[in-house]
This record gives structure tokens, C-alpha cells and sequence, in this order.
């Protein structure tokens, strides 16, 4: 074993062309810790509101729509901003997310909703793919706040909470299913599912 620990100490001090294997080795570690503090600040960065309304095409648009909703001002205080909707909390489903809205880089660029116009016009799309991502994750970002398990269905209206206790709770629907509109105005309704 004692030889086996020298032989293992030997190669880690060999040189390699300039420098000895412990040394990339010990170096790539502090630049990987240093990357990734680095990736990890640059992706909280992107997980704020300021972030997320540093672009008129959001502040102008579904910023102000927000503003004027429940997730917005209520009787608790408690404010939803736009990451707490729109970004998952778990680690790899925020990188997935981040993956899916770089697109949205593109559309900055190029300017395919820089006015109220082009937004107005791309609305339905923009809101269905976002009813669509809701959907295929059951809610998440609503459950992350609003807890199923602790839902009180005698404080709740009874279409409520015949909703919530049948549909919800047997997993026929989630959330978006029954709350689109809520915390932005909604699109044309028409040829959507449900809303005819």
C-alpha cells in the first residue's frame, strides 16, 4: 500500500512539459471553482426582475400587465416577480429553461416584438407556448408557491373548490388549465382549447 501511495505521489509531481501533473491538477481545480462561481453568479443575474425588464419589450408589455394583478400588489404583500413564474427552482430545470429562452436572445435582435404592434401580433404564440411548458411540468412554478397539500377548500369559493378538490387533485388538470390570464392580460381566445 505504502508504495502504491509513493507511486501515486511520484506521478503527480512529474513534470509535464512545464509543469507537474499536481499542479494542472491543483490549478484546474481552482479555475473550475472560479468558472463555476463565475457561471453561477451570471445565472442569478439572469433570475431577477431588474434582469428580466431591462428590455422594453418586457417592461413595456407584460410588465405593466402585471402590475395591475393579484401576483402583483395584494392584501399579504407578497410579490410573485417575473422568475418566480417563469424559472423553475431546481437546478437542472433552470438550466433547461435558460437553454429554451436563449431563443429569445434571437428574437431580441432581431426585433420580432420590439413594438406594441409586433408584440399584440405574436401574443397567442408567445402565451401558448408558455400554457404549454406549464402544462408539461404540472404547474411547478404555480406549486412553488401555492401548496396543493395545504390548500384550505372551505375558504375557497364552491366552484373552487370543487375544482380544486376533483380536477386538481385526480391530476386531469393543473394549474394553467383554469388560470391563464392570470398574472397577464389574455391573447384572442379563439380556436384555443376550452375557451371556445
Amino acid at each position: 500500500m505504502k508504495k502504491i501511495i509513493q507511486i501515486g505521489w511520484q506521478t503527480l509531481k512529474k513534470p509535464s512539459a512545464y509543469f507537474s501533473l499536481g499542479f494542472l491538477v491543483i490549478g484546474g481545480f481552482i479555475a473550475g471553482i472560479i468558472f463555476w462561481g463565475g457561471f453561477n453568479t451570471a445565472l442569478e443575474a439572469t433570475n431577477t426582475e431588474q434582469f428580466c425588464i431591462s428590455c422594453h419589450e418586457m417592461e413595456n408589455n407584460v410588465y405593466e400587465e402585471l402590475k395591475t394583478t393579484i401576483h402583483f400588489s395584494n392584501r399579504s404583500g407578497v410579490r410573485a416577480t417575473c422568475p418566480d413564474c417563469h424559472v423553475p427552482h431546481k437546478w437542472t430545470d433552470k438550466i433547461a429553461r435558460k437553454m429554451q429562452a436563449s431563443k429569445e436572445v434571437w428574437g431580441k435582435i432581431f426585433g420580432t416584438i420590439n413594438t406594441r404592434d409586433k408584440f399584440l401580433a405574436h401574443r397567442k404564440r408567445l402565451a401558448q407556448n408558455e400554457w404549454t411548458r406549464l402544462k408539461a411540468n404540472d404547474s411547478l412554478e404555480c406549486r412553488n408557491c401555492h401548496n396543493f397539500d395545504y390548500m384550505d377548500f372551505t375558504a375557497q369559493s364552491p366552484r373552487a373548490s370543487q375544482q380544486h378538490s376533483t380536477s386538481l387533485a385526480s391530476g386531469d388538470k393543473t394549474c394553467i388549465d383554469c388560470h391563464k390570464g392570470i398574472a397577464h392580460q389574455l391573447p384572442d381566445m379563439k380556436g384555443v382549447e376550452g375557451w371556445e
